[in-house]
């Protein structure tokens, strides 16, 4: 590797140049994509000279961790370049569990870490149809917050209280009661070419569905794209309604600690494959 290369913290006057990076890769992620993540994670970069050829973020959820937003400049792949960038971005934190979202172009790298496979994300996008609500989902505002933040909680395992200080003022969240009590929720953002839906919590297919179709009403011919496990049992319907498979990848897990939700809900819409 040449000995110019220097890897320092990521800053905002990186984004542009991660930015060009994942636009060459075919990504669909704006710059504010990019700030949304990093300003949420401590992220490398390699620099050569002055320019950005690749970078690794990672995002703390209290004892699990995301690593995310890893690319490699074009010119430069197939030299070690990958492995380096992660390391640099493992070393920031020490969580319990280690989790990422791979292509499979990826997963020799990840493997070599340590990574194991342990569930299928399918990303599911595409011009959104004509639907009616169901299940009568509602829109909410911040007074829904404290609650939205505890059931992510017990549906994940995870504390992503700094996910839902970001989303508060970057999304709109739809949710279900059963009576005063929250049930279900949603959020939808811009992102990329459009805007996605995600994360999603439900205790059953159904009021997911609920959920989303109330999003999906007000969007129709409208670009969107939702992720999803693929044990969800989403992706038939999803694709029912204008977004059909469009790839996805493999979500890994590394380290010794166990992620324990407490539920009834689970999660079935990630944030977007570089936060879960």
């Amino acid at each position: 590797m040449d000995m110019t290369m220097k890897f320092t913290a990521m800053d905002a006057s990186h984004l542009k140049g991660a930015l060009l990076m994942s636009q060459d890769a075919g990504w669909p992620h704006r710059i504010e994509d990019w700030a949304f993540v990093a300003g949420i994670s401590q992220g490398v970069v390699a620099l050569e000279g002055d320019q950005v050829v690749a970078t690794a973020l990672a995002t703390p959820f209290g004892e699990v961790a995301m690593v995310n937003l890893i690319i490699v400049d074009s010119k430069l792949r197939g030299r070690g370049l990958g492995r380096k960038i992660m390391d640099h971005a493992l070393e920031r934190f020490s969580p319990s569990v280690w989790q990422l979202v791979a292509t499979r172009d990826g997963l020799p790298l990840y493997e070599s870490l340590g990574f194991k496979a342990a569930g299928e994300i399918l990303q599911h996008q595409g011009i959104a149809t004509s639907i009616t609500p169901t299940g009568g989902a509602v829109w909410t505002d911040t007074d829904a917050m404290a609650a939205i933040r505890l059931m992510d909680a017990s549906a994940t395992g995870m504390d992503r209280n700094t996910l839902y200080d970001a989303l508060a003022g970057d999304a709109r969240f739809a949710v279900l009661r059963n009576g005063a009590e929250i049930i279900g929720f949603a959020a939808v953002r811009n992102f990329g070419r459009g805007e996605v839906v995600g994360p999603v919590a439900a205790s059953t297919l159904e009021d997911a569905q609920s959920l989303i179709s109330l999003i999906l009403s007000e969007r129709e011919g409208q670009f969107m794209r939702v992720d999803t496990n693929a044990d969800s049992g989403l992706a038939p319907w999803l694709s029912e309604h204008g977004l059909v498979a469009a790839g996805g990848g493999v979500q890994m897990q590394m380290g010794t600690g166990a992620i324990t939700p407490t539920g009834p809900q689970q999660i079935f819409a990630l944030a977007s494959q570089a936060l879960g």
